[in-house]
């Protein structure tokens, strides 16, 4: 197996971080003992079995970094996909000429990674894998499944990057129905300096598996451009929408309709057809050309769809409580309602929108009930499909459109 060969086992040889295992005294040879809260780095051999998602694995490591091969259970798509987590996370945690761990850094660094970048739903990463197998109409080999999971994780790693950042800029509590990690116990703004280190993991990442190959410049190039593009996009956001001011002649549909292509559309769905067009080898501008058209187009209906989420979604469900009103955001909704709002009514957001007050939040929520939102929600998402499906059926190449119908399917009416 090339991922056995690729020593996914150093992920325990050479660092390991146990969860809810009681605290020991002691270890081998008189070394230390690191702890971050309940998770202990072992310097003696401990029989372990560790859960991520549905990956299992069992595994006795020693104090000299030994050990036996893991036995990976794999049971499903996601769980191969977290295999190769584990073999770049142990290539991270490695000592290397750039840097040399502590103990402490280390479990820090682990526990940092495993809270922030495996635990989305994963849908960007694995597109990346998907759209590679059906540009070649064929299985995968190892070695594209591993080149291609690497650039799925490599988005992911960008996706927690922006997300650490995006929640201490929004003040917000959960994230994938968890605290955010900026509000753990002993991380604080901790956070930002971690969010900055996730992004140079990917340089690190790209140039371990990549560097020898022909497109070595293009992926490093579209993530430099698709990352700057979706900072522009975080800062109209902020600077359209500062907290405590609620200026509605800003929120309109030109300004929103820019945020939310720069912000998500390019990193969330345009950036993982690119990594499977150049693995695949495309030299035809013409089919990046489309893929940039159509994509930017899908990410900013599934934006819609998060924006009404935000609102309309049960937070237990969407693994995040909802504050786009609270933090004046210029959501799709409100863009809607003060299109369609008597001057009554806008007078109503304007004293209302912004505020922390779940009062004033259900203010803001009677109206968009009495606007009808949730029917203009509905006629815009079939509007958008039947616009999408078009745009798709008209690009002359089948294996292409077949990634698009793969991704607009898994976003079609979703409730998360």
């Amino acid at each position: 197996m090339l991922l056995a060969k690729r020593r996914l086992a150093d992920l325990w040889g050479r660092s390991l971080v146990t969860k809810d295992l009681i605290r020991s005294k002691t270890c081998i040879g008189g070394g230390s003992i690191a702890t971050f809260t309940s998770w202990v780095l072992l310097c003696a051999p401990v029989p372990h079995s560790r859960k991520m998602g549905t990956v299992e694995i069992d595994t006795a490591v020693l104090a000299d970094g030994a050990g036996e091969p893991q036995k990976i259970k794999t049971t499903d798509e996601r769980s191969r996909f977290l295999e190769v987590y584990s073999q770049l996370k142990s290539e991270l945690l490695a000592d290397s000429k750039i840097f040399q761990f502590t103990p402490e850094s280390r479990v820090w660094t682990e526990k940092m990674l495993d809270y922030t970048v495996p635990g989305g739903k994963l849908n960007r990463g694995i597109s990346v894998v998907d759209s590679l197998r059906l540009l070649l109409e064929r299985e995968l080999t190892e070695e594209e499944y591993f080149l291609s999971s690497s650039l799925g994780w490599c988005i992911e790693w960008l996706q927690g990057y922006f997300l650490v950042e995006d929640d201490i800029m929004d003040a917000s509590v959960t994230r994938r129905g968890q605290s955010c990690w900026y509000r753990l116990p002993k991380v604080g703004m901790i956070a930002i300096n971690d969010g900055i280190l996730l992004r140079n993991h990917i340089g690190q990442i790209l140039k371990r598996h990549f560097k020898t190959k022909p497109y070595y410049t293009e992926l490093l190039d579209l993530f430099n451009e698709v990352e700057y593009q979706t900072s522009l996009g975080q800062m109209l956001d902020l600077i359209t929408t500062p907290e405590g001011e609620v200026d509605l002649s800003k929120y309109i549909m030109p300004t929103y309709l820019k945020i939310v292509q720069y912000k998500t559309a390019y990193y969330s769905f345009y950036l993982p057809v690119s990594c499977a067009l150049l693995i695949f080898g495309e030299k035809d501008e013409a089919k990046f050309e489309a893929a940039e058209k159509i994509l930017v187009q899908m990410g900013t209906y599934f934006q819609v769809q998060d924006d009404f989420l935000d609102c309309y979604g049960d937070p237990a469900f969407i693994g995040k409580i909802g504050t786009d009103i609270e933090d004046t955001k210029c959501s799709w909704l409100v863009v809607q309602a003060l299109q369609r709002a008597s001057e009554e009514q806008k007078n109503t957001i304007k004293e209302n929108y912004g505020k922390k007050d779940p009062a004033n939040v259900a203010v803001i929520k009677k109206i968009y009930k009495d606007l009808n939102l949730e029917k203009v929600f509905e006629d815009y998402e079939q509007d958008s499909y039947v616009s999408l499906i078009a745009a798709i059926e008209a690009v002359d190449s089948s294996p292409l459109q077949a990634v698009f119908k793969a991704f607009l399917k898994k976003i079609y009416k979703r409730q998360k």
